[in-house]
């Protein structure tokens, strides 16, 4: 039954976003047509699809996307500045050889597992309805800007964060700035305003907050038994992983490496891998006015990458507690540069020269 139920969560979803990736073929074929673009990156919206086109160089880069299915928006697929995806496919596009687990693990997200009670992390269109009670969800409400400037594209989006019965707990203010940053990489930063509709608690909690589920050659190698797609989106059961192509590794910048980044603290890590022969580099940076700094690391070799800096008492074992609240009308901030590097991998150096300019800037 539960497979059936996330089966048709899977429709549900790919349904729901076929559409944006119509729009956003005829956009770039328009684009390609141009003789002169020094703005790089390009927005379409598509209110009737709940998804905005971002464009780079007239190509595909990502979607916004917020139908009500998600549960919350997202960025989805991440990509290359060549065009490899570095996010899973399932359950919206699905490509071969992907696992099947975790179907609101989409792109990459902002949400949490414990607000006043509620869980917005694990929520999706697999969760049955008589449970649904206990799930909340995030509802773009609004584009406040997009703008172009040279290397460099803004979104501006408000969201709502919202109870079963519709009811607002907070009100979400984000500003997506999309970069070229050289030759082989683009990088993302996510500027986040939460204010407390009402008393807000957010109880440590390990579900959090800041998300990328990763492309199968991005996880760490595991013999370990799983459940994958092929190209069909059909569901194969296997005893053992194949683990032809994947190649993932996690590096801190405390010089922790593999799966034992999860639960540890630090102010970036990177995930080094290889995907079709390019070489590449996809890091969070942790910014050092963020609640909860440095954050805690919800990492998992099957392909989970999250920034966690709220669930301390879950991922220290007990020895940091934070329990962060808000109270009606307070706000904080989070901030978040993810980069994607292709071509080589970052080296420790780099990375660190990258964290100290992101955490310079006002």
């Amino acid at each position: 039954m539960k497979t059936a139920k996330i089966l048709i969560g899977t429709v549900v979803l790919s349904t729901a976003l076929a559409s944006c990736g119509q729009s956003q073929s005829g956009q770039s074929q328009s684009r390609q047509a141009q003789t002169e673009q020094t703005d790089r990156f390009s927005f379409v919206e598509n209110p009737g699809s709940q998804c905005i086109d971002v464009l780079l160089d007239g190509q595909p880069y990502t979607f916004y996307c917020y139908t009500d299915s998600l549960k919350k928006p997202v960025l989805f697929p991440l990509r290359t500045k060549g065009g490899h995806f570095v996010t899973r496919g399932w359950p919206v596009q699905p490509r071969a050889n992907e696992r099947t687990d975790h179907p609101h693990h989409i792109g990459l997200w902002f949400n949490y597992g414990d607000v006043n009670g509620l869980d917005f992390w694990n929520n999706s269109p697999a969760i049955p309805a008589e449970k649904r009670s206990g799930y909340g969800s995030i509802h773009h409400a609004a584009v406040n800007k997009t703008e172009s400037n040279g290397n460099t594209g803004v979104l501006d989006v408000t969201k709502y964060w919202l109870g079963p019965q519709g009811d607002s707990l907070l009100k979400e203010d984000t500003r997506y700035v999309f970069q070229v940053d050289e030759e082989g990489s683009t990088s993302i930063e996510l500027d986040i305003k939460l204010t407390a509709l009402k008393d807000v608690s957010l109880k440590d909690n390990k579900e959090g907050v800041l998300g990328i589920r990763l492309a199968r050659e991005l996880e760490h190698p595991s013999d370990q038994p799983a459940k994958f797609t092929d190209a069909n989106g059909i569901v194969t059961e296997v005893a053992q992983s194949n683990n032809d192509g994947v190649t993932g590794h996690y590096i801190s910048s405390e010089g922790i490496e593999g799966d034992d980044v999860w639960g540890t603290r630090g102010k970036w890590v990177t995930l080094n891998g290889t995907i079709e022969g390019e070489d590449v580099s996809l890091v969070i940076l942790d910014h050092e006015g963020n609640p909860g700094y440095p954050t805690y690391w919800h990492a998992r070799g099957y392909g989970l990458f999250a920034a966690n800096p709220l669930g301390q008492k879950e991922l220290s074992g007990g020895k940091d507690v934070l329990n962060f609240k808000l109270d009606k009308d307070a706000s904080t901030r989070f901030r978040y540069k993810v980069l994607i590097h292709a071509g080589s991998k970052l080296d420790t150096a780099t990375i660190n020269d990258r964290f100290a300019e992101f955490n310079g800037q006002q």
